[in-house]
């Protein structure tokens, strides 16, 4: 019935509504009594010309089997990435000569359709295109196939026309139910997410520069009241700290709406495991020891005349600090009408800003959020909820006195500096898994 993985357990098909291109309104409900057979897909201009042979070989068999079977439910979801191209029935008309004749929707981004099946069309981190899912009677998914998939070639192979009429014949008699589509096993932990948010915060660089500008922050609005630590002062820097902190977060979550989002089709490309690999390799080395410290003696070695090198190089940390302050500056001009909409634009140029100095913490975050079966809003809230955690250390920072706060840095300063070693292990160890998923050893 499915040679991809056992299916075991009985899974919902999820309910959808939409228009298809012949204006008619399709809602997976409506078949409810009778068998379905979903087919989802990515047909547009310009195509892959690697599967557009998979491509064309099952799109007319759909055809067949719609001709020689009227009484067949198909329904076909096309994932659309490029708006501007024709729709998929009209291209696979034109170019393969297939008659199709049954419900064809386009699903764009966001993919609120085809989002509702990621767990089904993707295989491996990558999308399987195209992907049929058979659903029964009652609703419940009853068998997959994986056809296709770009790098990989075909999976569960082209489906016949004959070999899916009789799949469906038995599953219309009650003989193939039970089946469960294969299901991510990625879920979305956003517990796991602020825990790591914390971790990646507990960069020496990280926390030195937020000390400085909340003593920069705090001191220039209310120095004597700061320096004394009074309750008001208190209550003050803890809204402050809250609202520093959702401002990285919301950085955080446009980010992972994007990434999430280029995620689907990024996994597809053969090379992704081996190149997603290879960065959180050099990435955990860069954070246990940065590799420009280890490349340094044979860059000294080799270079001459550095004596301009280095003034360009004063000369532009000059300029990075010169826009800081200024963004800084645009801060506390806000904190004049309101100190919770000051502190949140100070953390949204921070996450902006300090990037360059814990770009090697959080870019295997991002990495790993790409690899993942989330969809845009899920990745979203997934990095959004990493933000709050990367956000933690500011809270006590801001809401105690400059000494207590300074005290409380200097004690995330000395555990960063064990954890993140920890941590960068950690990155090198999930670089190598990757790495070794391109070779075809497979560890999830």
């Amino acid at each position: 019935m499915c040679s991809s993985p056992a299916l075991s357990q009985v899974a919902m098909a999820p309910d959808f509504q939409a228009v298809d291109l012949d204006g008619k309104n399709v809602s997976l409900s409506d078949y409810r009594g009778e068998v379905v057979l979903l087919h989802i897909t990515n047909i547009e201009n310009p195509l892959c010309r690697e599967c557009e042979n998979a491509l064309d070989a099952q799109t007319n068999q759909l055809s067949r089997l719609a001709k020689e079977n009227p009484g067949v439910n198909i329904i076909t979801l096309n994932v659309r990435k490029n708006s501007f191209s024709l729709d998929g029935r009209a291209l696979a008309e034109d170019w393969w000569k297939a008659n199709i004749t049954w419900p064809w929707i386009e699903d764009f981004d966001p993919y609120l359709l085809t989002g509702k099946y990621i767990d089904y069309s993707t295989l491996d981190g990558g999308f399987a295109n195209p992907t049929l899912i058979l659903i029964d009677k009652e609703g419940n998914v009853a068998g997959l196939y994986h056809v296709y998939q770009l790098g990989k070639g075909e999976i569960d192979g082209i489906q016949s026309a004959e070999s899916l009429k009789s799949s469906l014949e038995r599953i219309e008699a009650g003989g193939a139910s039970g089946f469960e589509g294969i299901s991510s096993s990625k879920g979305i932990n956003y517990l796991g997410m602020f825990a790591l948010g914390i971790v990646t915060s507990l960069s020496p660089c990280s926390i030195a520069l937020l000390l400085a500008m909340f003593s920069y922050v705090m001191t220039a609005r209310r120095k004597d009241e700061y320096l004394r630590k009074t309750a008001s002062a208190s209550k003050e820097g803890f809204m402050i700290g809250i609202a520093f902190t959702l401002g990285m977060a919301a950085v955080f979550f446009i980010v992972g709406f994007f990434l999430s989002d280029i995620g689907v089709f990024i996994r597809q490309a053969r090379f992704f495991d081996l190149a997603a690999g290879l960065l959180m390799i050099i990435l955990g080395i860069n954070i246990i020891k940065p590799i420009g410290e280890i490349i340094e003696p044979v860059r000294s070695r080799l270079s001459f005349g550095r004596g301009n090198s280095d003034a360009i190089d004063e000369e532009t940390i000059a300029e990075k600090k010169g826009i800081m302050e200024r963004l800084v500056s645009v801060s506390m001009n806000l904190f004049r009408y309101s100190a919770f909409i000051g502190a949140f634009t100070l953390g949204v140029f921070f996450a902006l800003g300090w990037a360059p100095c814990a770009v090697s913490l959080v870019f295997p975050v991002l990495i790993w959020l790409i690899s993942q079966d989330v969809t845009p809003i899920g990745g979203a809230l997934m990095l959004f909820v990493f933000g709050v955690g990367h956000g933690v250390p500011v809270i006590p920072i801001a809401t105690f006195s400059r000494a207590v706060g300074g005290q409380i840095g200097e004690k995330y300063i000395a555990a960063g500096k064990h954890v993140t070693k920890i941590f960068g292990l950690a990155v090198i160890v999930i670089g190598l898994i990757y790495a070794v998923r391109y070779l075809g050893f497979k560890m999830w």
